[in-house]
């Protein structure tokens, strides 16, 4: 059934590209942040094992939230490993098992998401006339800059 919800389809698809684009990286940030949990190791094994869990929980309600707006859109979203590596704006890196490391490079891939989610809250708005879609992107960049914070203040 053809979405009319006064978004020209031309530029639904173009939203639900960016926003599949948005899903990958939540799904490979997530990713490496399960990763951390996993191989954390050293003095604050315990505090940054529970929060690095903290963490790849809130990624996980993010990425279905994006997901969920691309198909409100009416559009499919991504999640095969194929599409998510084509379309992500993060990198893989070496696996450490350094708190700082680790720490550093989601702050990192956040502050990534971050600047990408700016860009695209005035795109929405201004070229594809998707107030609902922009809105929804500020609150998602919301959220990272809490998480980016909360992995800020550790490396302090």
């Amino acid at each position: 059934m053809k979405v009319n919800t006064g978004i020209l389809p031309e530029h639904a698809k173009e939203v639900a590209l960016e926003l599949n684009k948005a899903l990958a990286d939540e799904l490979v940030l997530y990713a490496k942040t399960r990763n951390s949990h996993w191989n954390i190791e050293g003095p604050s094994f315990r505090d940054l094992h529970l929060f690095f869990e903290d963490q790849y929980e809130a990624l996980e309600e993010f990425g279905d939230e994006v997901a969920e707006r691309i198909r409100a859109l009416g559009h499919y979203a991504l999640g095969r490993y194929a599409d998510v590596l084509k379309l992500t704006h993060l990198l893989e890196s070496e696996y450490s098992n350094d708190a700082k490391t680790q720490v550093k490079e989601l702050l990192d891939d956040h502050e990534t998401i971050i600047r990408n989610l700016r860009r695209l809250i005035d795109e929405f708005d201004q070229k594809y006339n998707d107030k609902g879609t922009s809105d929804f992107v500020t609150g998602l960049m919301e959220k990272h800059e809490k998480q980016a914070w909360m992995l800020r203040s550790f490396l302090k």
